[in-house]
């Protein structure tokens, strides 16, 4: 869930600078009707410097995904080898264990067992992923307000400063 919700806000971020750029180049192709070359020189410049700003700003935004995606993948955001080992041995474990119950009779108490003990080792090793990711989180939501108050801070300054009277 966190992670497709967090693929989903910089799918939007991304739509969003892309649909800007298609606009930007829009705007730059069409004919424009100038009185003399030096506005249209003028103007095809500034179009250049903005488009580069935004293609500057894109390539940044990329980055940005890609280490944030990074981050949420350690964290346990994103499926890794172990993990799919670990499931795939587990529901090996699950299968062969209940098998072997049906099949044999004698067998069937310590299978239905074997099977309840790789259920509760799966439930902790679950409760283990998601106290990592709920850590995460916090660390998160932490920074950002500590980065907030920061900010705050800074802007009651400034406005102490503007309010002032010049001495």
């Amino acid at each position: 869930m966190q992670n497709s919700t967090i693929s989903y806000i910089y799918s939007l971020l991304f739509e969003n600078k892309q649909r800007d750029l298609n606009l930007l180049l829009e705007l730059a192709k069409k004919e424009i009707t100038v009185k003399n070359k030096k506005e249209k020189i003028e103007y095809e410049k500034m179009v250049e410097a903005e488009l580069d700003d935004l293609r500057s700003e894109l390539e940044n935004f990329q980055q940005e995904k890609e280490r944030v995606r990074a981050i949420v993948g350690k964290v346990g955001g994103v499926p890794t080898f172990n993990t799919k080992t670990f499931n795939y041995i587990f529901a090996a474990i699950i299968f062969i264990t209940l098998a072997v119950s049906f099949l044999y009779e004698d067998l069937r108490l310590m299978m239905i067992e074997l099977a309840t003990a790789a259920l509760a080792a799966k439930i902790l090793y679950m409760m283990h992923c998601q106290s990592r990711v709920n850590h995460f989180q916090l660390w998160m939501q932490s920074s950002i307000e500590w980065r907030i108050n920061e900010i705050m801070k800074m802007i009651r300054e400034l406005n102490d400063k503007i309010d002032s009277p010049p001495q």
